[in-house]
C-alpha cells in the first residue's frame, strides 16, 4: 500500500511543477504599461495625448499709426477667431498649425486677413517630471510663431496682398482632466507693412487676448 502511495506521488510532483513554471513566468515578466501617463519621463502625457484641436477667440487692440505725411489713424478693438491644430513632442514642448481669421480697423479703414500661422510653445508641466504636484491641472506656456497672411483691405489699396506675420505669446493651460483643457493667453501679433497707400510704413500690430478650448487625443 505504502508503494502505491508514494508511487502516485512522485507521478504527481512532475505536473505539479509543470503548472507552477506558468505562473513564475508570468509574475516575473509581468510587463511595465509604458502608456500610463503617471510614469515619471519626460514623455508621460504625450504618449497618451500626442495630438489636440481647438478653437479660439481673439479680442485685438489695434495699434495706432503715423504715416511720412503727417496722417494719422487710430486702431480700434476688434474680435476674431481662430482654429488650433498641434502635437506634442515631449510633455513640455509642443509645435501646433493655426488659422487665424485677422480682422485690423483703424478709423479710416480695415484689413481682413487669413493667417496661417506654425507655433513653437514650452510648457510648465513639472508633474510629469518632478510629481510636485499629485496631478497638475495648471499649466502655463510661452511660445513664439511666424506665418503668412493673405489680406483684403477696405477703403484702402495695398500693395502686398501677401505679408509675413510674427507672434511672441503666453497663457495658461487649465486642464478638465486628461482630454480637455481651457485655454486663456495673451499673443503679441505682428504683420509686416502691407504697404499701404493711406499711411505708409503702417506695420499693423496689435494685443491680443485669447481664450479657446483643446481636446486632447
Amino acid at each position: 500500500m505504502k508503494t502505491k502511495l508514494i508511487a502516485c506521488v512522485l507521478s504527481v510532483m512532475p505536473m505539479v511543477s509543470h503548472a507552477a513554471i506558468p505562473y513564475r513566468v508570468e509574475q516575473i515578466r509581468m510587463p511595465v504599461d509604458e502608456r500610463n501617463p503617471q510614469l515619471n519621463d519626460a514623455e508621460a502625457f504625450a504618449r497618451d495625448h500626442r495630438f489636440y484641436v481647438g478653437g479660439m477667440y481673439d479680442f485685438s487692440m489695434w495699434q495706432s499709426g503715423t504715416g511720412d505725411n503727417d496722417v494719422h489713424v487710430g486702431g480700434k478693438n476688434t474680435s476674431s477667431y481662430e482654429i488650433v491644430v498641434g502635437m506634442r513632442i515631449f510633455d513640455t514642448f509642443r509645435m501646433e498649425a493655426n488659422y487665424i481669421r485677422t480682422d485690423a480697423q483703424w478709423n479710416a479703414f480695415s484689413l481682413t486677413g487669413d493667417t496661417a500661422m506654425i507655433n513653437v510653445l514650452i510648457d510648465a508641466r513639472v508633474d510629469s517630471m518632478y510629481r510636485i504636484f499629485r496631478t497638475q491641472r495648471l499649466v502655463p506656456y510661452v511660445g513664439v510663431g511666424g506665418g503668412l497672411s493673405w489680406n483684403r483691405a477696405n477703403d484702402v489699396h495695398i500693395d502686398d496682398k501677401i505679408s509675413p506675420v510674427a507672434a511672441a505669446m503666453a497663457g495658461l493651460g487649465v486642464e478638465l482632466g486628461q482630454y480637455f483643457t481651457l485655454d486663456f493667453g495673451y499673443r503679441y501679433f505682428y504683420m509686416f507693412d502691407p504697404k499701404f497707400d493711406a499711411v505708409t510704413k503702417l506695420a499693423p500690430t496689435a494685443h491680443q487676448f485669447r481664450v479657446g478650448a483643446r481636446v486632447n487625443f
